[in-house]
């Protein structure tokens, strides 16, 4: 399975929303893969007004998260543009808390999950299991004179690779250089061009769009286009066995 997350898929579903518990927010859907519930990826977008806190929550599916803009704190981590934060099935985490100009971030799946388990009133969903949760620095998006001036194509760690190939990886491309990424991960891996553009078939990727290859898929080109390509890799771990029963 191969899919395309769009900003212009974003465009046409960004709405506002209130949790039961007040949390007021904007959501728009990037990625939709239906409703399996063994692979349905999905990407969405949330943007989290100034000083607004999103208390610790959990949820029963993997997942990436990336700032694309703002500032704010996720638990007791600083987070700003190109932050990765990866946590697992039923790990809690948060609050989160967006800074004065607010915090925009994109959740990523390769499981469609609904809301969220907040920790408060949902002690009862919790299972017993591993629980994971990882945080990268933050990544500013390169200029197109940084990519440019780029000798060769370079990669950097956000978080180290992982025993289950939980793995983030940034990957600096000058203009029309290729690369292989690696394997897909056993939860698929996702491709997000940051900055410049990334080509996919006949088309271009940019402005922070994306695409997922599942495990199945063998392992996919990154080609920049005339400006080069920032893509941050991530590689999603399956789920632990002992949420699996």
């Amino acid at each position: 399975m191969i899919l395309i997350a769009s900003s212009e898929r974003a465009r046409a579903t960004r709405h506002a929303r209130t949790l039961a518990n007040g949390f007021s927010f904007h959501r728009s859907e990037w990625m939709e893969g239906g409703d399996d519930a063994s692979l349905s990826p999905t990407v969405f977008l949330v943007e989290q007004p100034a000083g607004a806190v999103l208390a610790p929550h959990f949820h029963m599916q993997n997942q990436f998260q990336i700032v694309m803009a703002g500032h704010g704190r996720l638990g007791a981590h600083e987070v700003a543009q190109g932050s990765v934060h990866y946590a697992g099935a039923f790990t809690g985490y948060g609050p989160v808390v967006a800074g004065p100009e607010g915090l925009s971030y994109f959740t990523v799946r390769a499981v469609l999950e609904t809301g969220a388990n907040f920790i408060e009133n949902a002690r009862g969903r919790m299972v017993r299991g591993p629980k994971r949760h990882v945080q990268g620095p933050p990544l500013p998006a390169a200029s197109d004179g940084e990519l440019a001036a780029l000798p060769a194509p370079r990669s950097m760690h956000l978080i180290a690779p992982q025993p289950d190939r939980l793995e983030a990886c940034a990957w600096y491309l000058p203009p029309h250089a290729r690369i292989d990424a690696p394997p897909p991960a056993p939860g698929g891996q996702f491709h997000f061009a940051m900055a410049g553009s990334l080509r996919h078939g006949p088309a271009w990727l940019g402005g922070w769009e994306s695409r997922y290859l599942s495990a199945r898929e063998p392992s996919c080109r990154l080609e920049a286009g005339p400006r080069g390509a920032q893509v941050l890799v991530l590689q999603m771990p399956a789920k632990a066995a002992e949420y699996c029963a």
